[in-house]
């Protein structure tokens, strides 16, 4: 079959017209932090799909250390891959407030979350080695996994009886092959919101021997006393031996980051080809980066306010009678029962009718017959916010249930 044959058959009829979402959001220019509120199609809209979670992307001090590494340095700077000429002094101390914070002895800056989940699960193992994953894993985990020339076993979603069975199974190669184990989960699973079990995987050390690395971009800034993670939260820091954290989210940048020993930090730092051969991060990012860790460690309110929105949020959700699953993060998942033209339908009636918009998730992220309307709080979401939401989706789900939405055609631009 001709593969161009080949993706229209596997995009089906919705590929023939279907783009992105059709239009542009554009932000207000504020003067203090960025609200939830943006223009879309020129009528405001409340928004629950920003990796905003602080609400740093327009504080003031944030736009101000930007402004101001940006007209020192300019986007360009520095000219270079880290190990050749595109080192700093700023690289550098980011790395050693990061690993300081998280509770690690070094870090290393990645480009990109993404792209760096992947070359750092590349880096660390070889054919000997086998890996032990959660059937849920991001996709930047998945797409890693496919580049492993060793064996890997999957465990079931949180199960730990499951993840000991292929720990035994892991072990039983790597005692033939003399190769290591590697244990990945995630700190909170971005679709569930549900926390990685991470005390429980670490009490499994006790009878196997294998090291675990956490991919915690939505626990990084939100989870713990002081926002250090996921791991601080379950009190096993110790217990972590690979830290990742991104800077997309709780930060509101670019980037991403890598914690563990000093000697595993710097074998990944020699040792990642997709970092080792690109361009390092530019100096305003860095420089912004810094004051926006700042805020973090020294604004506790900025935390306090986002899990009041998130706890408003679920709770009003609940009461409704929604079901968020299993989620204990910000991460608020609603969960229906319907098919994707349901599914496409809500969205725009929520976008167009009530100018609601979040992110919609369907198969095959979640099973078929379902529909995840994910809602991500931020700290600069107010109450007023939330009730706006709570009302617009209980008159959503009433409409579902009486079948509006298979009885009335939607447009879909």
């Amino acid at each position: 079959m001709d593969i161009f044959d080949k993706i229209a058959k596997h995009m089906g009829p919705l590929g023939q017209h279907q783009k992105w979402s059709h239009g542009y959001f554009s932000f207000p220019k504020l003067e203090g932090e960025i609200a939830p509120h943006m223009q879309f199609k020129g009528k405001e809209h409340l928004v629950w799909s920003l990796n905003n979670y602080l609400g740093l992307a327009n504080h003031p001090e944030v736009r101000k250390a930007d402004e101001e590494a940006a007209a020192q340095f300019g986007m360009a700077y520095p000219m270079g891959a880290r190990m050749m000429s595109g080192n700093s002094k700023y690289h550098e101390q980011l790395e050693q407030e990061l690993a300081a914070f998280v509770g690690k002895p070094d870090a290393f800056l990645l480009n990109y979350g993404y792209q760096g989940m992947v070359s750092i699960i590349d880096t660390l193992v070889d054919r000997n080695d086998v890996i032990v994953y959660d059937a849920e894993s991001h996709a930047c985990i998945i797409d890693g996994l496919r580049l492993h020339m060793g064996k890997r076993f999957v465990y079931k979603h949180n199960d730990i009886e499951s993840a000991r069975k292929q720990l035994e199974r892991a072990t039983k190669l790597t005692n033939e092959s003399g190769g290591g184990i590697l244990l990945i989960t995630e700190g909170v699973f971005g679709m569930s919101g549900a926390q990685g079990k991470l005390k429980e995987i670490v009490e499994l050390k006790k009878d196997f021997e294998f090291r675990i690395l956490v991919d915690d971009a939505h626990g990084f800034g939100t989870m713990g006393k002081t926002g250090a993670g996921t791991h601080e939260a379950q009190d096993c820091i110790e217990g972590i031996d690979v830290y990742f954290g991104t800077f997309a989210k709780s930060m509101a940048g670019i980037g991403a980051f890598v914690a563990s020993t000093e000697e595993i930090t710097n074998f990944l730092r020699y040792n990642m080809r997709s970092q080792t051969f690109a361009k390092a991060l530019p100096m305003p990012m860095v420089i912004g980066l810094l004051k926006r860790l700042e805020l973090l460690k020294n604004k506790p309110e900025l935390k306090e306010k986002l899990w009041e929105i998130a706890m408003t949020l679920q709770k009003g959700l609940r009461e409704r009678g929604f079901d968020l699953g299993v989620t204990d993060s910000v991460v608020t998942p609603v969960f229906l029962k319907g098919e994707l033209t349901d599914a496409t339908a809500i969205t725009f009636d929520l976008r167009e009718n009530y100018s609601i918009f979040c992110s919609i998730v369907v198969y095959p992220v979640i099973p078929k017959g379902m529909i995840e309307l994910r809602l991500i709080p931020t700290a600069v979401h107010t109450l007023e916010d939330v009730q706006r939401t709570l009302d617009a989706f209980s008159e959503v789900a009433e409409k579902l249930k009486n079948g509006y939405y298979k009885e009335n055609q939607f447009a879909t631009a």
